[in-house]
């Protein structure tokens, strides 16, 4: 598998969509002889799928075309030679995978035949087997579904482990530990802004373009932070890339 799961599209130091990470994607996208890329932009409530996809296109110099513009989006994903999904609003986004019917096509284009994955936020959280760990709120009447499970292990993303002065809400590590009290079984992997994952075959790499950690949230043990895959080891199938 060929997969980039990216925290944020955005940081204000590095201009464009993806900006922070463009040479990786680049990278991904010369490998594989991306001609062009099929983009997901479900999760964008607020802005235009069309300028998405634009400016996706500016950032990264590869022509992005919207799965809107297909009348058939299963035979549009069949077709892909590179699926990004765009962040947004995590909720709308799984609801639209599962009645689009788009869940099982994605899976099998980057299983079976190599296609690369990158997604951000959005996009990063219906990756992993569910979408239980996403920050969005549910603004649609749709049930917590499974997600596409491409990558093993829960995700947050624009992780954040601030205290906000006068804020009475519960912090995002004490949310995530609620997670874990109610799965005991399963970890987090806390990302921050500006950092990815890395899967290309049977290796897994972590990268900040800050210079910045990870994070472990599991039931019972103090989250741990991490500048490498190692600890992922044993908790995934992938290997660290050395």
């Amino acid at each position: 598998m060929e997969l980039l799961l990216l925290s944020n599209g955005k940081a204000t130091e590095y201009p464009g969509l993806l900006g922070w990470a463009r040479e990786r994607v680049q990278s991904v996208l010369a490998r594989k002889q991306v001609k062009r890329i099929l983009l997901i932009p479900y999760a964008v409530i607020r802005s235009d799928w069309d300028a998405r996809a634009l400016e996706l296109t500016e950032s990264l110099g590869v022509e992005a075309i919207s799965i809107h513009h297909f009348d058939d989006p299963v035979a549009a994903i069949n077709q892909a030679d590179a699926i990004f999904i765009s962040g947004g609003n995590t909720w709308r986004l799984n609801q639209l995978l599962h009645e689009y019917s788009l869940i099982v096509p994605i899976q099998r284009a980057v299983r079976e035949r190599g296609v690369p994955y990158v997604g951000w936020s959005a996009g990063c959280n219906v990756a992993t087997p569910s979408i239980r760990t996403t920050n969005d709120m549910p603004v649609c009447n749709a049930a917590v579904l499974p997600a596409l499970g491409l990558f093993p292990l829960q995700i947050n993303p624009h992780y954040l482990d601030a205290s906000i002065s006068g804020h009475m809400g519960e912090t995002r590590d004490e949310r995530l530990a609620e997670f874990c009290a109610v799965n005991p079984s399963e970890h987090v992997v806390a990302l921050r802004e500006a950092s990815l994952l890395q899967i290309s075959g049977e290796a897994i790499e972590y990268w900040s373009a800050r210079g910045q950690d990870f994070k472990i949230f599991k039931h019972g043990e103090a989250p741990q932070e991490f500048m490498d895959t190692a600890p992922l080891a044993g908790l995934t199938p992938f290997n660290p890339k050395v």
